[in-house]
């Protein structure tokens, strides 16, 4: 939400043109009428620089971001020349799977570029690797260099390709990996599981392995040596004692999913009364494999010990669990803060009931990033959108701010709420995918006018969910004269003058003009938290500019530093 606001703060004051002089994570929250034709392909070859995972997958302003490049380079089928796909980066990641065949060998290095591929990307990628018509050849031929060659792209290989590869070969990977696991961050170590976990299987299809017997168990300490037992032998060589004394050691090393559970097992068996509080942040990845009734009879009454359980370090929780995890920290007198909010993430926040979010305080609201609720029963975005206001009320004055702070809770807002945006004399710029989360029952009370204000700038883009079920509903509902007077976008629907009724003549002054006033200084105001002059304005807004800004809480995540010209 903050670049979303800067970006809009510079396309105000016509900043946009010197886009190299910014980072590329705030290009792809520029809109692209601000994309001129002649300098696009720079422009979008540093844009696919930045962190695409800023915009949700699917979401219309990837979506556009990756329309705009394509119509840029010219791109008109499936297939795509080096060139082009250069040019693309990593807005590759976003290409139809289709595309992969038709572009052939060259375009495996681009699709290095994707943090994860989807399920049709991968059998498409294998697909093409299987055909041995790339750099790399016959999958048979494959060696321990050639494994490494692939990069990224090894996490995408399925059984069918790994049980080509000699055994050999995957033995050698597999060494490799865990030689290299205990220096590796969070995300690293897991792409090395899943690919130590699918070596496994591969070589546990091809070849099995003979049993060993207890006087063959290697002796103790058997650390380095656990990626490499069965399920069976790890359960026979093993102690409990051991396993407690060294959890940390053994747990920084990669296992199979069979093999967790005998570590699982053999810490059940250690602690028979149930595991103490001290020893659950121990837990790291085994705590995600007990079941939401263990998790019930867990003493989780620190805040400290709930922070370590959910710590992205031990892998993906399921949402049900994450559930009895708060309601367990809840029910023994605990309290949720941003921090921990931010822990659980919108996602999950979405799944606790009713009550727990009511226990909410707002001051955690205010310290915790930008959450996404967009997936809450509207219910609960009412709730959390309750709480969001009193969070950030001391900044309700200045309404650029406050919108940048209370965007991600929208969904949840009453029209009175909406109604005063659209009529502060700020120009908000509502993107299209928030307007899209908004209460589509709240949505049906806004006028035309409402819209086009809170939209501003972004009004042209409501064109393109003409289709959507609320924008339909809200059409409706609206006079036809005024939809092509006031907004003037091409939106059809609406309610039709009775028969023998002229329509009213449109207006030769833009409705704009008279039911909106852009705040000129407002781009500067918003830049500093103590501007040494207020924003002055003939807005209709009640509320009086303040002669100074409140500092606004950053969120715990950052995503670049950018200062705006003045």
């Amino acid at each position: 939400a903050q670049l979303s606001c800067l970006a809009r703060l510079l396309a105000d004051k016509n900043l946009t043109a010197d886009f190299g002089s910014f980072p590329p994570d705030l290009l792809l929250f520029f809109h692209p009428s601000e994309v001129r034709a002649g300098s696009c392909r720079e422009f979008y070859a540093r844009a696919s620089r930045g962190n695409l995972d800023l915009l949700p997958r699917g979401s219309a302003r990837r979506t556009r971001l990756l329309r705009g490049a394509l119509t840029c380079l010219g791109v008109r089928g499936s297939r795509l020349e080096s060139q082009q796909l250069g040019s693309l980066g990593a807005l590759v990641c976003d290409l139809e799977p289709a595309t992969i065949p038709a572009s052939g060998p060259a375009i495996l290095d681009s699709l290095k570029l994707c943090p994860a591929l989807t399920g049709a990307q991968q059998d498409a990628l294998n697909a093409l690797l299987l055909t041995g018509d790339t750099a790399y050849g016959d999958p048979r031929s494959w060696d321990l260099r050639t494994l490494q060659d692939l990069g990224p792209l090894v996490l995408a290989l399925n059984q069918t390709t790994l049980s080509l590869v000699g055994e050999a070969a995957r033995e050698e990977f597999r060494r490799s990996i865990v030689a290299a696991y205990s220096s590796q961050g969070h995300s690293q170590r897991e792409k090395s599981l899943i690919l130590f976990r699918a070596l496994a299987a591969a070589s546990a299809a091809s070849q099995p392995r003979l049993k060993r017997s207890a006087d063959r168990c290697p002796s103790e300490p058997i650390t380095e040596s656990i990626p490499f037992l069965t399920p069976e032998e790890l359960d026979l060589c093993l102690s409990s004692d051991f396993l407690i004394a060294n959890l940390e050691d053994v747990l920084d090393q990669p296992v199979t999913s069979q093999s967790s559970k005998i570590l699982k097992k053999k810490v059940d068996q250690f602690f028979p009364s149930g595991i103490p509080e001290e020893q659950l942040k121990r837990l790291g990845g085994l705590s995600r494999l007990y079941t939401e009734q263990e998790i019930s009879q867990w003493p989780l009454r620190c805040s400290d010990t709930l922070s370590a359980l959910l710590s992205p370090s031990g892998g993906e929780w399921d949402d049900s669990q994450v559930q009895q995890l708060v309601s367990r920290y809840l029910a023994l007198g605990g309290s949720l803060t941003g921090s921990l909010l931010w822990e659980i993430g919108g996602r999950r926040l979405c799944n606790l009931q009713e009550e727990q979010i009511q226990q909410i305080p707002a001051e955690a609201i205010m310290t915790t990033g930008q959450l996404n609720i967009s997936l809450c029963s509207q219910t609960k975005k009412d709730q959390l959108y309750r709480k969001a206001r009193e969070a950030f009320a001391i900044l309700a004055s200045t309404p650029r701010p406050y919108y940048c702070r209370i965007q991600p809770y929208l969904g949840g807002a009453p029209a009175e709420d909406l109604k005063d945006f659209a009529n502060s004399g700020v120009a908000i710029n509502m993107d299209l995918d928030t307007f899209l989360t908004l209460n589509p029952e709240e949505l049906q009370k806004l006028s035309v006018t409402d819209v086009k204000n809170l939209l501003g700038k972004n009004l042209p883009e409501l064109k393109e969910a003409e289709n959507e079920p609320s924008v339909v509903s809200w059409v409706k509902r609206q006079p036809q004269w005024e939809l092509d007077c006031v907004l003037g976008i091409g939106l059809q629907g609406g309610l039709q003058e009775p028969p023998g009724t002229a329509s009213p003549a449109c207006p030769t002054t833009p409705a704009s003009t008279t039911s909106m006033v852009t705040v000129t200084s407002m781009a500067t105001a918003t830049t500093s938290a103590h501007p040494s002059t207020p924003a002055s304005t003939t807005s209709t807004a009640t509320s009086p500019m303040p002669t100074s800004l409140p500092t606004v809480p950053t969120s715990p995540h950052p995503s670049a530093n950018v200062t705006v010209p003045t």
